[in-house]
């Protein structure tokens, strides 16, 4: 009954999360009822163990063990039959449902067995809800539900049951459900109660979780199922199974299952509410659940899975809830009967339609048979679904798209309309058959059906495309031609837009050769030389010519009798007014001819004549003749010419510089012309003084001028030429070039000459400037002037002008004649001579001729004979001669002496001063000498730096060797400080600075000295003022004796200690008095005004309400922690020291025999009432030091024991802890015995002494042990603060250092910069701060100074009480401070009696000090602790001799070592060279064998051959004969054995390793002596060093002894080695000879062989013609046997060889092998040296540390003599 309201309950909760099937499917999702999915279905239920099946089986019920019958029989070969067979227990028995009895039968699986599963197969997809199971037996221990939805392919478990869900199934969550697919384990269903009809109850869908959505996927997924498998994994026993293995008691354990429900419904996906049988299945079993849907909403599929026929517009979707989601019928616009879902098509409508069409009809095609097909059109009348709706399309098949593709359908947004036909991109027309304007030739093989007009739009009448539409020709402009229009008409170009569409090409017409340009750039064709588009511009280096550019200067000319040339000299800064040299001075009746042969261009020309008249009115007739060289023939150009034409008379007017005659002179290209001119008369001679022969006229020059008249530019007719003619003419072109002061060109005139002189000379002129007269290659493109250099002219620059010579690359000089001197001023245009007048010489004719001065009155120099010439201006002499100076020669020039002026003959010439030698030797240091007239001595005036009778010596301050060759004297470098007239100040011969002054020292007197500091070379080097308290102590030798910095004067101060002289603190430090440093102020940062504190006291300044020295307490006299709370000191002011109390707990400081918090009763040892406090009776002190003594004891015993107990050192004695409570023990229980006999007594007193004196005492001593080892420890701990002080002290001087080196960049200093400009402004803000706002720091200030005030009247009484006290307890510490006495103090400093005087006391004592002023305390036979230090420091420093010096000896035997190694490795090396020797010796000796054999070979060959020659043969007997071995078997066998006995010899080696072994043992000897040194005191160390260096002595002697040794060993190996290689080479010599003979008779074997050759013909013949062969044979057969015996001796001897070679080589083997073993031995040798070698410096190390070691003494002995000194 329980279970079934279990079930009814389950039930409800699954109906409530079905949907609501009341609106039935036409509303929504629809679903089968629910039902048993076992019922019908008994043949798809198995299991995988069943009882009875094989045979009848037993088993047992737990359940009835109080039962009369307990076990049973179990068949289930039967079917089940509830009267006859109802031991039958089959799996479909479970199957209950519909059965009266279900408690009568069941399942159950065979006995003993875990490991079963039942598996229900279904036929199709079903929904699975829940599952019940009602078991007969146990319930099992553990199982799982696990089911399948691909009809058993793959699994998933639903849910895992198990009574102990860890161990059966590891790793599964056991927690709550969160969604309805976790997998878990729960265990309320496997519990081994009860023992029957216990439930498995499993619900897929659990109600207490929520799910929003039922019919999402996963929810879905859940519920469908193939297959279901119960797997039970372990059975619940009793443990009785463990104990006993029978079979029977197996026979209660199985699995037995009254009942099994599986409620489900045929899975629908929510498109049917109803299932029918699926083919094969029954459908008449009541109760059945069947599986094949009556599928709703247009789906179908065994579970309505896919959708119907022609339903495929929408994807197939389970119906959810309300939602049908029902399969949507296609819309194909009946033209087609089949379509299909697109998921791509459904997802581009935006998830509205998905269905295409398939096979559409009637020329439709589409999704949706919407379209009409290609070539087809939708006629707009007819409605889609019309059969008749598509239209074939009517479109010309060659000018339209597709080949006559129409629109399908008319749709105004897309622009189509029906049938419409679309052409191609150039057809237009309704049926696309005509091309478009601007277009031609429609053809079909075109894409774009008509090709495109190839007209220029540039170029076509209105810039119009168009064109014949079958032939394609364009419409052009007027200037344009071309079926495109693409070209200009010639002479044009530029094809634009313009009205004619093209542009004239306007080419120059001189320039260019024609008015033909290119089409594309308008180009014209230039004649030579000429640039521009129009060839209006000439090239660079070129120019076009001026109008007189043919120019002929009179100067040049050929002057008739009394015409002369008037050169003309240029003034600077003034334009010329001629051309050339100069002119032509012609009279009148003069003549003067012309050559012209350089004409370019036949035309006429304008003779222009330029001139300068000399007279005051006219030349009335000046005659012109053209000569020319032949007659002028018709056909030439100046054919026209008559004789007339060639005579022209012109009048040269007198205001006049230029003349043009108005007939021109027609000349021809190639021919040379002589113009005549005649200047017959002038106006009027009558008024000429001396008649006409003084009527001249000054000719400058004659230039051809191209007349433009007779030049076809001009004169060609054609509106181009008249407008250049009245252009040239208007603007008066020819008349700039007229004058030689020429104006500047228009540009108009510019072009036209440019074409003028482009036809003349077809082209433009080159500049050809002169490369040395001119400044650049370019020249004026007007006229090709060239840039002249300076003085140079010409067009070219190449001639100098007149009055200049020497033309060069720097122009022309003036010639510079004088004025006085020369006759013109003009000079040799080459060397600038100019032409002298008398008595006048020199180039420029301005100076005397040699030996003569004073121009232009010359007259002879004075030179005493020791000089040829003189100033010219002054008279001085030049060069004088024979070592003479003066104007006059007239005195000894510098370094002689003696009396010139008297001349050479007479014997008074100069001589060389002695000092010490001559000028020129090298050695002469004298400025000048004299001879003393009265003494006739030779007295030198020596040269700074040197002295001495003949400048031999260097002078004080000086120094160097003057008296060896190059030697001299050079200033001692001691930066000026030291006494020049000190002759020591200075070392003479090496400049070495030796009494340096001005506090300076240094070889060079170059630094200040120690303590001083300043600028050596200005002599500033001032004493150091170092603050003594602030400076390191290591820089300071007494108070006012400290060291810095030699160039700054910083001292080196302490940590924190800042300034110069290192004299005050860094800022937020104090205690500059302590000598170590500043302390940091540690202001507390919240509690302090500022960071800072008193500099002297450390006090920092607090805020309102704290005190302390680090404003980290409370104000004065209160205590408590100032962060919570502060109070008043409540101290009894009769008991107190002071007014402050303890700032931590508020206890009083109590006066002498007063004690209380409060100091306010009498202290312990003190009587009476107080304040009235007595002292006790001294025996009170007596006893309470005792009971403070054993006090003390206790706790330190007690301190003792915990500190055993916390740090675990009780586990080395646990052992004797517990031996001795085991005696304990054992005495205890002897002394509890009640009849304790004697010897048990006699026990307890033996254990009781044991504990006694064994075990306590041993205990005793391990814990001192302990206790030594724990104050080591301490040491160390100790030993590590101090070094964790010094790294801080490190880090921190680090960082000083850091913040030094970020100053001295730049970028750090800027960082400092901004960091000190922030920190400026910070304190400018509060500043302004402090006196703006309120409160602020200035005001509260001033309520401080009142409120201190008032404190100050209120305090005054009490100030004055305390200090009247303070003032009475100073004169008590005087008076106490009189009584101190010192005579103990300086008894043991000092070591003499401390009462007598200083002046008496040998050892001195404090206050005393010596004859120098220095402090003295000690000395000689004084015992102090002053004396005790300096002995100490005298036998530190005696000992760090001797480690020095022992050092130097150990490096001294190293160095000895390391030669004996270098040593050995020669003599390796050498035995090394002499084992290859012998393998090399060894391998000539193996090809001599096989040479041998080879000879012997061939020697066999010759002989045993035919027709060998008796004489050959005999010859070769002899040669093999004479063979013999390169020395006797006795020789051979000496050798080897000598050689073996030199390799033997090198056994010594052993005996160098064997002593070089003793020597490592003293070496490692003297180490152990030395760490043992490492561990004893001072003077142990210094006496074990010394010990040391005795033994270091000794071994050295050892190793040197050992190293002559090994020397001579090697020595003696050297020399049997060079024995061996000389005999080895004897070896090789005889061998080599040996080769050398094989060699030869090889060649004579081959010799022999060709002269065989030959015998064997010559025997033939002879055979042939002999008669008595017989005697012959006989003959020839004995000589035969006679050389055939011989060669077999030598054969036997020759094997004999062979083998004593074999031999030679075996023993020339063990020889190599034995000298492996040597060189083996001699690389052990080498190892052992470098032990050796490792192990000294190991030790050298070690010596190393002990003189660190030595020297940190020593730095400890002086830090406490100066402590001793410091002492007052």
């Amino acid at each position: 009954f329980v279970s079934q309201l279990a079930y009814l309950a389950f039930l409800s909760a699954v109906v409530a999360q079905e949907p609501d099937h009341s609106h039935g499917c036409a509303h929504g999702s629809c679903y089968p009822a629910t039902g048993d999915l076992l019922v019908g279905r008994e043949k798809n239920l198995k299991a995988s163990s069943t009882c009875g099946m094989r045979r009848k089986e037993p088993y047992c019920i737990v359940s009835h063990l109080q039962d009369e019958k307990k076990c049973f029989d179990c068949d289930s070969r039967r079917p089940y039959d509830p009267v006859y067979n109802t031991i039958n227990h089959r799996i479909e028995n479970v199957i209950t449902t519909f059965k009266p009895h279900r408690k009568k039968s069941w399942w159950q699986s065979e006995n003993g067995k875990p490991d079963v599963f039942i598996q229900l197969d279904l036929e199709a997809e079903f929904h699975f809800t829940h599952l019940i199971m009602t078991f007969k037996t146990f319930r099992p221990a553990a199982m799982l539900i696990e089911r399948s939805a691909d009809f058993g392919r793959s699994w998933q478990v639903y849910r895992y049951f198990a009574h102990d869900c860890d161990t059966s199934f590891p790793g599964i969550s056991q927690g709550h459900l969160r969604t309805v697919n976790d997998v878990v384990c729960e265990s309320r269903y496997s519990d081994i109660e009860p023992s029957t009809e216990g439930e498995v109850i499993y619900k897929v869908l659990d109600p207490a979780i929520r799910i929003e959505d039922p019919y999402s996927p996963d929810i879905q997924n859940q519920l469908k199922i193939t297959n279901l498998r119960v797997n039970f994994t372990k059975l619940h026993t009793l443990g009785d199974n463990l104990l006993d293995p029978r079979a029977e008691i197996k026979e209660k354990y199985y699995y037995a299952i009254y009942e099994l429900v599986v409620r489900g419904n045929c899975f629908c996906y929510g498109h049917a509410s109803e299932c029918a049988p699926i083919d094969g299945i029954r459908g008449d079993i009541e109760g059945m659940v069947h599986g094949r849907c009556v599928c709703n909403h247009n789906t179908k599929g065994l579970n309505c899975e896919q959708c119907d026929d022609f339903y495929n517009d929408l994807p197939w979707r389970p119906a959810e809830g309300r939602n049908t989601n029902a399969c949507k019928k296609c819309n194909c616009n009946s033209h087609s009967s089949v379509c299909h879902f697109d998921m791509a098509v459904y997802l581009a409508t935006g998830s509205v339609s998905g269905g295409v069409c398939d096979d559409c009809q009637h020329n439709t095609m589409g999704r949706n048979c919407e379209m009409c097909k290609p070539f087809y059109y939708k006629d707009p009348t007819r409605d889609i679904r019309d059969p008749r709706v598509c239209i074939a399309c009517d479109c010309d098949p060659d000018g339209s798209q597709n080949g006559g593709m129409c629109d399908s359908n008319t749709d105004p947004s897309l622009g189509m309309v029906g049938g419409q036909c679309r052409c191609k991109a150039n057809v237009e027309g309704p049926r696309c058959d005509k091309c478009k304007t601007g277009f031609f030739g429609l053809s079909a093989e075109n894409p774009q059906g008509c090709q495109p007009c190839q007209c220029d739009h540039r170029g076509t009448v209105s810039g119009s495309s168009q064109c014949d539409p079958v032939s394609g020709d364009c419409f052009c402009k007027r200037l344009v031609t071309g079926r495109s229009c693409d070209q200009c008409l010639p002479e044009h170009w530029a094809l634009s837009h313009d009205l004619n569409g093209c542009r004239g090409c306007e080419c120059d017409v001189g320039g260019a050769l024609d008015n033909h340009c290119s089409m594309d750039s308008g180009q014209c064709r230039c004649r030579s030389h000429l640039v521009g588009r129009q060839c209006s511009q000439v090239e660079s280096g070129f120019f076009f010519m001026a109008l007189d550019h043919f120019l002929y200067e009179a100067e040049l000319s050929k002057m008739g009798q009394g015409s002369m040339l008037e050169i003309r000299e240029h003034q600077p800064g003034r334009p010329a007014s001629w051309t050339g040299l100069g002119f032509s001075w012609v009279p009148e009746g003069g003549t003067l001819e012309f050559i012209i042969s350089n004409v370019p261009y036949s035309m006429e020309y304008d003779l222009l004549i330029r001139y300068e008249s000399q007279m005051p009115r006219d030349w009335e007739e000046v005659r012109i003749t053209v000569i020319r060289p032949g007659p002028i023939p018709t056909s030439s150009p100046c054919g026209n010419t008559i004789p007339d034409d060639d005579r022209i008379t012109v009048s040269l007017p007198a205001g006049s510089r230029f003349v043009v005659p108005p007939q021109p002179v027609c000349l021809e290209r190639g021919v040379t012309y002589t113009l005549r001119f005649e200047f017959r008369r002038y106006q009027d001679a009558n008024s000429i003084l001396n008649g006409a022969a003084n009527a001249i006229v000054l000719v400058d020059s004659v230039a051809l001028m191209p007349r433009h008249t007779s030049m076809e530019m001009f004169n060609a007719g054609d509106p181009s030429s008249n407008t250049r003619k009245q252009t040239y003419e208007r603007y008066r072109c020819h008349e700039g070039a007229k004058s030689v002061a020429r104006p500047m060109m228009s540009d108009t005139c510019a072009k036209l000459i440019i074409s003028m002189s482009a036809i003349i000379n077809d082209g433009a002129l080159p500049c050809n400037c002169d490369p040395q007269g001119s400044v650049s290659s370019l020249c004026d493109v007007r006229g090709g002037r060239c840039r002249c250099r300076p003085n140079v002219i010409g067009r070219r620059c190449d001639h100098c002008a007149p009055g200049t010579y020497g033309f060069g690359p720097s122009g022309c000089i003036a010639c510079g004649c004088s004025l006085e001197g020369s006759v013109t001023r003009l000079c040799d245009k080459l060397t600038g001579q100019c032409q002298c007048r008398p008595g006048a010489f020199g180039q420029r004719c301005d100076g005397c001729q040699a030996g003569h001065w004073g121009f232009p009155s010359c007259r002879p120099c004075q030179c005493n004979g020791h000089a040829d010439q003189c100033d010219q201006r002054t008279g001085a002499c030049i060069n004088c001669r024979d070592n003479t100076g003066g104007d006059k020669c007239d005195r000894c020039a510098g370094g002689y002496y003696g009396n010139p002026v008297l001349g050479i003959s007479s014997g008074g010439h100069c001589r060389p001063c002695p000092c010490p030698d001559g000028p020129n030797s090298g050695r002469h240091f004298a400025a000048s000498c004299y001879q003393d007239n009265r003494n006739r001595q030779i007295i030198c005036n020596c040269n700074q730096g040197y002295t001495g009778a003949r400048c031999e010596e260097c002078a004080p301050g000086y120094y160097g060797n003057p008296s060896q060759p190059g030697g001299r004297c050079q200033p001692c470098q001691c930066n000026n400080n030291i006494d020049m007239s000190d002759v020591d100040a200075c070392d003479r011969q090496t400049g070495e600075c030796r009494k340096c002054l001005y506090n300076t020292e240094g070889p060079n007197c170059g630094i200040c000295r120690s303590g001083y500091f300043g600028d050596a070379s200005r002599r500033n080097c001032r004493k150091c003022t170092c603050n003594f308290l602030g400076t390191e102590r290591t820089q300071c030798m007494e108070r006012e004796d400290c060291v810095c910095q030699r160039a700054t004067g910083q001292c080196q101060c302490l940590p924190n200690v800042i300034g110069l002289t290192c004299d005050h603190c860094a800022p937020s430090h104090w205690n500059l008095a302590s000598g170590r440093g500043c302390e940091p102020c540690s202001c507390d940062p919240n509690n302090s005004v500022t960071s800072s504190c008193n500099e002297f006291t450390g006090q920092c300044q607090c805020r309102d309400g704290f005190g302390g020295k680090t404003c980290t307490d409370c104000q004065e006299n209160y205590w408590g922690d100032p962060r919570t709370q502060c109070r008043a000191c409540d101290c009894d002011w009769r008991g107190i020291e002071t007014s402050q109390c303890n700032r931590l707990t508020g206890h009083c400081v109590c006066q002498q025999g007063v004690s209380g918090v409060r100091c306010d009763q009498c202290a312990r040892g003190f009587s009476g009432q107080f304040p009235n406090c007595q002292p006790c009776h001294q025996c009170f002190g007596d006893w309470d030091r005792i009971v403070q003594d054993l006090a003390v004891r206790t706790k330190a015993l007690a301190e003792r024991a915990h500190e055993i107990q916390t740090t675990g050192l009780i586990g080395p004695y646990e052992k004797a802890f517990k031996e001795l409570e085991e005696k304990l023990t054992q005495a205890q229980g002897i002394v509890n015995a009640r009849n304790a006999t004697a010897a048990a007594v006699a026990t307890l007193m033996e254990l009781m002494e044991d504990l006694r004196y064994n075990t306590l005492n041993r205990l005793e001593g391990d814990l001192t042990i302990v206790q030594d080892s724990n104050s080591e420890a301490s040491k160390e701990l100790s030993a590590l603060e101090r070094e964790a002080k010094e790294l801080n002290l490190t880090s921190e001087q680090l960082h000083r250092q850091l913040d030094i080196l970020k100053n001295s960049n730049f970028l750090g200093a800027y960082d400092s910069i901004r960091s000190s400009y922030n920190k400026s402004h910070d304190a400018e803000r509060r500043a302004n701060e402090s006196t703006t706002t309120r409160p602020s720091t200035v005001s509260q200030s001033a309520d401080t100074r009142r409120r201190t005030e008032r404190l100050i009247a209120a305090k005054k009484d009490d100030f004055n009480r305390k200090n009247a006290a303070n003032k009475r307890g100073l004169g008590d510490l005087n008076a106490r401070a009189q009584g101190l006495d010192m005579k103990k103090i300086n008894e043991k400093v000092c070591g003499a009696p401390g009462d007598a005087p200083c002046g008496e006391s040998p050892c001195g004592g404090a206050g005393c000090r010596d004859d120098d002023g220095n402090r003295h305390c000690g000395g000689l036979n004084c015992n102090g602790a002053v004396a005790a230090a300096d002995n100490a420091l005298e036998k530190a420093k005696h000992a760090e001799k001797e480690l020095s010096k022992a050092m130097g000896e150990v490096e001294g035997l190293f160095t000895k070592v390391a030669e004996a190694k270098t040593k050995a490795e020669e003599a390796k090396g050498k035995a090394q060279a002499a084992l290859d020797k012998a393998t090399a010796t060894k391998n000539k000796v193996e090809r001599s064998n096989n040479d041998l054999r080879d000879l012997i070979k061939q020697i066999r060959e010759f002989l045993t051959q035919e027709g060998a020659d008796p004489d050959s043969i005999e010859d070769v007997a002899n040669r093999v004969l004479e063979l013999s071995i390169p020395a006797s078997p006795l020789q051979i066998r000496h050798l080897a054995d000598e050689i073996k006995e030199r390799v033997r010899s090198l056994s010594n080696v052993d005996a160098i390793l064997q002593r070089t072994q003793d020597d490592v043992r003293k070496a490692e000897q003297l180490l152990l002596d030395a760490k043992r040194a490492r561990y004893e005191g001072v003077k142990t160390t210094a006496e074990t060093v010394k010990q040391a260096l005795v033994d270091a002595k000794t071994a050295q002697t050892s190793a040197e002894k050992a190293i002559a040794k090994a020397k001579a060993d090697i020595g003696e190996t050297e020399n049997r080695l060079a024995e061996i290689e000389s005999e080895t080479s004897n070896s090789e010599k005889d061998l080599n000879d040996a080769m050398d003979r094989l060699g030869t008779l090889g060649h004579e074997i081959n010799a022999l062989k060709t002269k065989r050759a030959n015998n064997n013909s010559a025997i033939t013949e002879t055979l042939l013609s002999c008669v008595d062969a017989q005697i012959l044979d006989g003959q020839l057969t004995d000589k035969y046997n006679e050389v055939q015996q011989r060669v077999d001796t030598k054969a036997k001897a020759v094997q004999d060889a062979k083998k004593r070679a074999e031999s030679l080589r075996d023993e020339a083997k063990e020889l190599l092998k034995d000298a492996q073993n040597k060189l083996q031995r001699l690389a052990e040798l080498e190892k052992n040296y470098e032990e050796n070698q490792r192990r000294l410096e190991g030790k050298a190390r070690q010596l190393d540390g002990l003189e660190d070691k030595m020297k940190g003494i020593l730095n400890d002995i002086n830090r406490q003599i100066q402590i001793y000194n410091t002492c007052q």
